[in-house]
C-alpha cells in the first residue's frame, strides 16, 4: 500500500478497538503501521479531533502514552439500561471466566488464559460490559497487566452480600493439573447457583 491509498484513520481504529481496555502505546502504534512518531502524533490529532464531533458515540482518551477508545460519559445511561440484564443465559465461558476471577481475584487476563487454556479477551469484555467484572488495578511487573475482580452487581446477580459467600472450594485440586482446577472451579460455581441462572 502506497501512503496515498493508506487510510491510517481506520486502520488505527481497528488496532484499538481489538486492543480493547489496554489500550496501545504510540510506540506499538508508529511500530505496527511503520510511521514515524511525528507522522503519528499528527494522525492522532485529527482522531481526537473526528471523535469529539456530537455524532460520534465513542472518544479517543490518551493516559499517559497509552491509547484508547471510549465509549462517552454521556450516553452512560444508556450503557448502563444494556448492562443491568441478569445473568441468565451467560455461557460455559462466561460462567468459567466468573469462577476463576471470583475465587483468584485479584487477576490478570492472562493469568486466567492460563487457567483455562484459551484466550479469554472477548468474554473479559462482555463480562465488564455487564458489569459482572470490572478492573481493579495494575499487576507489577513489566505491561502493568490489568486486574480483574467482581462486582457489586456481580454480588446481587448471585445474590451474595460479600464474596466471602462464595461455597468453599474442594481441597483436592491437583495443582500440577491447571484444566482440573478450571473444571473443579466451573463445577463448584455452577452448581452452587445453577438455580439463579
Amino acid at each position: 500500500m502506497t501512503l496515498e491509498i493508506v487510510n491510517w484513520k481506520a486502520i488505527i481504529e481497528a488496532l484499538l478497538y481489538a486492543a480493547g481496555d489496554e489500550g496501545l502505546n504510540s510506540q506499538q502504534l508508529a511500530k505496527v503501521l511503520e510511521i514515524d512518531q511525528p507522522q503519528l502524533e499528527s494522525i492522532m490529532a485529527d482522531m481526537k479531533e473526528y471523535y469529539q464531533q456530537e455524532d460520534r458515540g465513542l472518544e479517543l482518551v490518551e493516559y499517559g502514552d497509552i491509547y484508547m477508545l471510549s465509549t462517552k460519559k454521556e450516553f452512560a445511561p444508556y450503557l448502563k439500561r444494556l448492562v443491568e440484564v441478569p445473568a441468565k443465559g451467560l455461557s460455559q465461558a462466561s460462567l468459567e471466566v466468573l469462577a476463576i476471577v471470583s475465587y483468584k481475584q485479584p487477576i490478570t487476563r492472562a493469568e486466567i488464559e492460563e487457567i483455562r487454556g484459551v484466550k479469554s479477551e472477548r468474554v473479559l469484555y462482555s463480562l465488564v460490559n455487564k458489569a459482572l467484572l470490572c478492573e481493579v488495578g495494575r499487576a507489577d511487573g513489566p505491561g502493568r497487566a490489568i486486574l480483574y475482580g467482581t462486582t457489586s452487581v456481580f454480588l446481587e446477580q448471585f445474590g451474595l452480600k460479600s464474596i466471602d459467600e462464595l461455597p468453599p472450594l474442594s481441597d483436592h485440586v491437583d495443582d500440577s493439573s491447571i484444566q482440573k482446577e478450571a473444571d473443579l472451579f466451573y463445577e463448584n460455581f455452577n452448581e452452587a447457583f445453577s438455580d439463579l441462572k
